[in-house]
């Protein structure tokens, strides 16, 4: 008799347990992809009634011309202090 064990197969033989490394392009892609995702779940959250997106659009559609004044007004403000 000897000590000697033998080893059982492997369950998953034949599976690479190592993953496959991604391209740097493809990691890009995935990044993009998850912050447009986001940006896009932000503004659908901000464009809910009551919240600021919603405001802004109600203002801007009752008073088009005073919103396009305000914001030049920002712009001009913004552009001056570079």
């Amino acid at each position: 008799m000897s000590d000697d064990v033998p080893t059982p197969p492997f369950i998953y033989e034949g599976v690479d347990l190592v993953p496959e490394e991604k391209s740097t392009l493809s990691e890009v892609v995935d990044t993009v992809k998850d912050a447009a995702h986001r940006v896009s779940d932000t503004i659908e959250a901000g464009k809910k009634p009551g919240m600021p997106l919603s405001i802004l659009a109600n203002v801007a559609r009752e008073a088009p011309l005073g919103s396009l004044l305000v914001a030049f007004l920002l712009g001009v403000a913004v552009a001056r202090r570079r």
